[in-house]
């Protein structure tokens, strides 16, 4: 029987476990695997609340050489969260709530970039490391590491010699988003690569940054140190061959290109697309748009409570839902994620005309659609959905995240609107899906492999910017016109985008096939 370990920062599993796509997958993929005869053991720092669920059984405590000095981490089971065949584990030291006790990830200012959270992940890695060393986990087969907070644990594998025995199993490397990879410098600095790890002896050219050469590269490093290179879907592990072009708004490989093509080359690198939980109730969350109301406007009262300031934002959403009655919009639209240049940037682009295509989009609505954004980010972005919201009155922006509110916008909503500008794979869009809502999306990456065009929704594209940002708007007038004039058609293709299937058990059937096996 094969036993692996998932090395994560999120574990969706858990209560308050994921920020994005990556706690979805350490959720879902361990059970897929587990019906595949595959005995998955999966661990995350403890972030100050993990360790104290009821369950948590402490097992030992690890010591680790870390910056110098010796750091304890304690390591607990969890009982209760997973089964015979999955287990989830997570470290526990005060550095991994040093932004906050469960704030999984930290807001480091621009100029020092993962500078809080690189060192936390640093830590996190050698204690892994440590209890792979232990035998915390038992026997193992494959280390799968998950983006960049667990990349480092490569580079002890590679470079230090009390981890060297993590040589014989078999490792893989999931990049689940290639714009993020925890760049720090390798010496001079409190946050670095000589600070964690002060006697480690390292080839540089395997760690460096290919565009700052006194910087290390967790994620360059993993794909340069990996028996296995993973992208979530197949289009986007095309995509990331090539060189990016910030000019034309292009990302390709993030100037990880050449170190992805030599992995492909060497027959390291595989796309598989991540799949989606089928098995979940289907009933909505709010069963009518009434309910659904009445269900925005409580939690923006609920968001307005934990503040002692009036946010803009809420103040502006609470204004737009109490002019909102009881009559449903003739057109909902829905958009769920993350506020980033990723999501929003190209809803920020300006079109041809010289306005965003957002407001563009809103203006083809009307008075007879209404586009609700769900989602919290960067503040730059979240500025501009608020002015946004401010000007135009069939847009609303609800900054926070009710796992309730999405579940019932995938139910009520006509049309998921996620223009992204790259996606490695995406998860909201196979919930739409799922819901029977089809969905608007940019022809990238996994919106590629999932949204078929005029099957179960609408897809767009163009060469450059501006072209892509008309592209976006001459879809979606052709969807409006669809959903108003052809309600047979657009009632076969809510059919279709209900009957699409995205399983895991195909996805895990790739990861032992080309991940797993030697």
């Amino acid at each position: 029987m094969t036993h692996i370990l998932m090395i994560a920062a999120e574990n969706g599993a858990l209560p308050d476990g994921k920020v994005g796509g990556i706690g979805d997958v350490v959720r879902e993929v361990p059970v897929a695997l587990a019906q595949r005869q595959c005995a998955v053991s999966v661990v995350t720092p403890a972030y100050g609340i993990f360790s104290e669920l009821s369950g948590a059984r402490q097992l030992q405590t690890l010591t680790v050489r870390f910056g110098g000095r010796a750091e304890s981490l304690k390591a607990y089971q969890l009982d209760g969260f997973g089964t015979e065949m999955v287990r989830h584990f997570v470290l526990e030291h005060p550095l991994f709530s040093s932004c906050g006790k469960g704030r999984i990830y930290c807001d480091d200012p621009p100029e020092q970039p993962f500078k809080t959270d690189a060192i936390k992940f640093a830590l996190f890695c050698k204690g892994v490391a440590e209890a792979v060393n232990k035998d915390l986990f038992g026997d193992l087969d494959v280390l799968h590491l998950h983006d960049w907070h667990a990349a480092l644990l490569m580079v002890l594998r590679r470079f230090d010699p009390a981890y060297r025995s993590l040589q014989a199993l078999r490792c893989v490397y999931s990049i689940h988003n290639l714009a993020v990879q925890g760049i720090r410098p390798f010496a001079n600095e409190d946050s670095s690569l000589e600070k964690w790890y002060p006697d480690l002896v390292y080839e540089r050219k395997q760690l460096v940054d290919p565009r700052w050469s006194d910087c290390v590269n967790p994620t360059a490093s993993a794909i340069r140190l990996a028996d296995a290179v993973h992208t979530v879907s197949p289009s986007y592990a095309k995509e990331i061959l090539l060189p990016g072009n910030p000019d034309e708004g292009i990302h390709g490989g993030e100037g990880l290109d050449r170190d992805l093509r030599a992995a492909s080359d060497e027959k390291r690198l595989f796309g598989i697309l991540n799949g989606c939980d089928y098995s979940l109730d289907s009933a909505p969350a709010a069963a009518d748009w009434p309910s659904l109301l009445k269900l925005m406007r409580g939690l923006i009262r609920l968001w307005v409570s934990r503040d002692q300031t009036l946010a803009s934002g809420h103040f502006i959403a609470h204004h737009s839902l109490s002019q909102l009655t009881d009559r449903r919009p003739k057109m909902l639209l829905t958009s769920v994620g993350r506020i980033t240049d990723q999501k929003v940037g190209l809803m920020r682009q300006k079109t041809s005309s010289g306005q965003p295509a957002l407001h563009a989009a809103l203006e083809l609505l009307d008075d007879d659609g209404l586009l609700i954004m769900v989602g919290t980010g960067d503040p730059d972005y979240e500025q501009f959905l608020r002015e946004t919201a401010a000007i135009y009155r069939n847009f609303i922006y609800l900054r926070g995240f009710s796992e309730e509110l999405v579940r019932a916008l995938y139910q009520q909503g006509d049309l998921f609107f996620m223009p992204s500008s790259f996606e490695p794979c995406g998860i909201s869009q196979m919930l739409a899906l799922r819901a029977g809502q089809p969905c608007l999306v940019h022809h990238v990456g996994g919106l590629r492999d999932t949204v078929k065009h005029k099957k179960t929704g609408f897809v767009f594209s163009g060469k450059d910017p501006i072209k892509r940002a008309d592209a976006l708007l001459a879809t979606l007038q052709r969807a409006i016109h669809q959903f108003q004039k052809k309600p047979g058609k657009w009632q076969n293709m809510r059919k279709a985008a209900a009957a699409a299937r995205f399983k895991w058990s195909d996805s895990v059937e790739a990861y032992i096939k080309l991940l797993y096996q030697k």
